[in-house]
């Protein structure tokens, strides 16, 4: 079974982390989707809310699975029996920073592979912390993340 793991904090989830776990659930059996329980950031969601979220969005997708891992990303992903690991680029300055992670990564544990999957133009500016900002101005996000996550995010801003 060929099994990926798409990481990240996913605070909140955004069109363009759809975008990417749409097209990475087609190229494999089995795609984890690994929300990051990181103590040492402030997320505007818990774990758990975060893990809902993603489940709704991604609730036409058999192949895909939602889970929160804390520590390394290798350890998570050979627990696991993942071989892949995807991320996704949204512009060149990305892509050092990513690199540098996949390269870590392979040193750490070389049966796993990292691949980069472009995020599609509409949403190569996207990021969960421009959803946030948008949020907190109360503007429009319909553009940015499902209705769904748009709801969570209004009831979380208190409007």
């Amino acid at each position: 079974m060929n099994t990926a793991i798409y990481p990240g904090s996913f605070d909140p989830v955004t069109l363009g982390h759809q975008d990417i776990i749409c097209r990475a659930a087609k190229m494999t059996d089995h795609l984890i989707i690994g929300v990051l329980n990181n103590s040492s950031k402030r997320p505007l969601f818990t774990v758990e809310e975060r893990i809902d979220m993603i489940r709704e969005v991604t609730k036409e997708l058999p192949n895909v699975s939602v889970e929160s891992f804390g520590g390394l990303l290798v350890d998570f992903a050979r627990e696991r029996n993942a071989g892949i690991i995807v991320r996704g680029l949204r512009a060149i300055a990305d892509f050092e920073y990513e690199l540098q992670l996949a390269q870590t990564n392979r040193t750490i544990c070389p049966e796993i592979d990292t691949i980069f999957l472009s995020t599609s133009l509409d949403y190569s500016f996207l990021s969960s912390s421009i959803v946030k900002e948008i949020a907190s101005y109360h503007g429009a996000l319909d553009q940015f993340v499902a209705p769904y996550v748009e709801e969570k995010i209004r009831k979380k801003w208190g409007k």
